[in-house]
């Protein structure tokens, strides 16, 4: 399988739609509104958070071997949405996916998909799976982010917050190159340990924790450095804080409540060279903790809370709305038999009434079973002459007729 994960210094240098003249900003800025119209799209279609998030981690994906010249954005990301869909076992139709992004797109934004959307997503997703080689199982940090909190103690009210908190951080996270950096699992820690920044919840103790464990995520990742984590949190926190003059489609925080924007236009672009996820040096944008204070993000949680606590098994919580789709049939109920076209149950009530001096009418004459006739003596076929099983002292054998098998002499006493 190809190693998906690259050098954060080759993502901002060696990218297809850099060297094909897109500045870093640019690029960075379609990767957005891609992402975030994969997740507003999937959002208005009851698609799971797995099915949205795997669609987006195919859009990033896609833009490492493709410039965003040669494939407008809004296509691919409607041709990823369609993939994942059918890859997470939440298909959705085609045609029903243009529609939801037609109405989210201005009519000039639209004019991407050509004369024939449907063709044009249909024909785009062979590209996609040749580009992604086949590669199509995905894993996310969702999973990641409730195994771990089931194994930390600590507060259960601060634990939930926390979690819900790291929660909406991965939905906002898929804005940028982070799946293309990192493995979910350090994705997973990173946010959980940028929420327990942000929440004043500090885990002293965990399941399992060993002397040689000095933080609870030593327990998961070996060997991953403070300065990794608060790389990875930087990026997340840099959706924030970015100034809403620059451009106008920069993410609140909660990408599932954003909404799309503009577009690109279409060249083919060189592949660079897979790595293995960077060793950054420090930001440069300050301390840590001083950016945490200073920004004091207000995060949206509500999207999550209901899925967080049923999932950490918390009293009183419920399961999370299915998706939208059509009523399950009552149990117990067989289906309805269909009715055959043309058919009229009450044809024969208006049927005009005979006369009343007309003879009655003849029922039809019932089927004539004609049997076979029996075999004739010649057809049948002669069985082999066989002598009497116990014969008596004295018996004299038949002799068997002319062209008859003879069976085998009897055994000598």
């Amino acid at each position: 399988m190809p190693c998906w994960y690259y050098d954060k210094k080759d993502l901002k240098k060696e990218t297809p739609s850099i060297l094909d003249g897109i500045d870093f900003e640019t690029e960075s800025r379609y990767r957005k509104e891609g992402a975030r119209f994969i997740i507003d799209t999937g959002t208005k279609m009851g698609l799971r958070y797995d099915t949205m998030a795997t669609g987006v981690v195919y859009f990033h994906r896609f833009y490492m071997f493709h410039s965003f010249k040669e494939f407008p954005r809004y296509v691919t990301a409607c041709c990823c949405l369609f993939l994942a869909g059918k890859v997470e076992e939440t298909p959705k139709k085609c045609k029903d996916i243009i529609k939801v992004a037609k109405a989210s797109l201005t009519e000039a934004q639209f004019q991407q998909f050509g004369e024939d959307a449907k063709e044009e997503v249909m024909t785009l997703e062979r590209i996609l799976l040749q580009t992604i080689r086949f590669d199509l199982q995905v894993e996310h940090p969702y999973g990641y982010l409730i195994k771990y909190a089931k194994s930390l103690k600590g507060d259960k009210a601060k634990l939930q917050k926390m979690v819900q908190m790291a929660w909406t951080f991965v939905n906002d996270s898929l804005c940028t190159t982070l799946c293309l950096q990192w493995e979910p699992e350090v994705i997973a820690i990173a946010l959980m340990y940028l929420a327990g920044k942000l929440s004043k919840f500090e885990v002293t103790d965990w399941i399992g924790k060993q002397p040689r464990h000095q933080r609870w995520w030593d327990m998961f990742v070996e060997d991953i450095s403070l300065e990794i984590l608060e790389d990875i949190c930087h990026q997340v926190l840099d959706l924030y804080s970015q100034q809403p003059n620059t451009k106008p489609e920069s993410p609140q925080p909660g990408a599932l409540s954003g909404t799309s924007a503009a577009q690109p236009p279409k060249t083919p672009g060189s592949q660079p060279t897979p790595g293995k996820g960077p060793a950054p040096a420090r930001p440069a944008s300050g301390a840590f903790d001083q950016r945490l204070d200073a920004m004091q993000p207000k995060v949206e949680v509500s999207a999550a809370a209901s899925y967080v606590n049923y999932a950490m098994g918390m009293p009183g919580a419920v399961p999370p709305p299915p998706p939208i789709g059509p009523p399950p049939p009552p149990h117990g109920v067989p289906p309805p038999v269909p009715v055959a076209h043309g058919y009229a149950p009450f044809a024969a009530a208006f049927t005009p009434m005979p006369p009343a001096g007309a003879a009655p009418p003849i029922p039809p004459a019932p089927p004539q079973v004609y049997q076979p006739p029996p075999p004739s003596q010649a057809s049948l076929p002669t069985p082999p002459f066989a002598y009497p099983p116990y014969p008596f002292a004295g018996q004299v054998y038949p002799q068997p007729p002319a062209g008859t098998p003879q069976p085998p002499p009897p055994r000598p006493y």
